[in-house]
């Protein structure tokens, strides 16, 4: 490991942020210097005078060496819309060669950088600009996190064959139990462990306050 990951999920809210946080600390327990980066995220708060958010500020704590905000979150959009919508209202368009750059900054004080996209994979970031466009660009294996709930297997295997056949390469996948009612959870891993076209790197149970260090140790890095 000697750049970073990629993460993007089957859909918003399914866990990729803790699944984001548990993978630097299970980086920083190899040794290595991890830290995370949120490129694009829409809903933040005014803090120490900038715009911040909690999914950025979750990465900041989960990460092995102190960097600058802005270089975990380039672009901080204060309104929870679709990165589009939020950057228009925010007067801003998200453009590829400030997450670049700030990229570039991270990983020089760093063994690895997590990078977190937004919502799903087909989730554009602009007009113009698609995931896998900046993933292409930053050159790093993708990890999927599948929400666990109803529907799962569709949107997994609809996930995987994007991010393939939009020319990355699909590393693994991590299960996110978003949904504690659901039923019949082990058989859902099963048939996805049959049928996606990564090994599982990991199992992530429901819990009320999930602590990613201890969820940093039921995962298996398989890069």
């Amino acid at each position: 490991m000697n750049k970073g990951l990629y993460v993007t999920g089957t859909d918003t809210g399914i866990g990729k942020t803790l699944a984001s946080c548990a993978l630097l600390h299970a980086l920083r327990g190899q040794g290595l210097r991890a830290v995370g980066m949120k490129p694009v995220a829409s809903g933040c708060t005014w803090l120490d005078g900038e715009w911040k958010n909690d999914d950025a500020l979750a990465l900041s704590r989960a990460a092995a060496v102190n960097v600058a905000y802005a270089d975990i979150n380039p672009f901080a959009l204060e309104h929870p819309l679709a990165p589009e919508l939020a950057a228009r209202d925010a007067g801003t368009e998200v453009t590829l060669l400030p997450i670049l750059d700030a990229h570039a900054r991270l990983a020089a004080q760093a063994d690895a950088v997590v990078v977190e996209g937004v919502g799903g994979w087909a989730a554009p970031l602009s007009a113009s600009l698609m995931q896998a466009d900046l993933v292409r660009a930053l050159q790093l294996p993708v990890v999927l996190v599948v929400g666990l709930r109803l529907g799962c297997l569709n949107h997994a295997l609809l996930s995987a064959h994007a991010i393939q056949a939009d020319g990355v390469i699909l590393a693994g996948w991590i299960a996110s139990h978003v949904d504690p009612a659901m039923e019949r959870v082990e058989d859902n891993i099963l048939m996805l462990q049959d049928r996606l076209p990564a090994p599982c790197w990991g199992v992530l149970p429901h819990a009320q306050h999930p602590d990613p260090v201890q969820l940093a140790s039921l995962l298996r890095i398989a890069v």
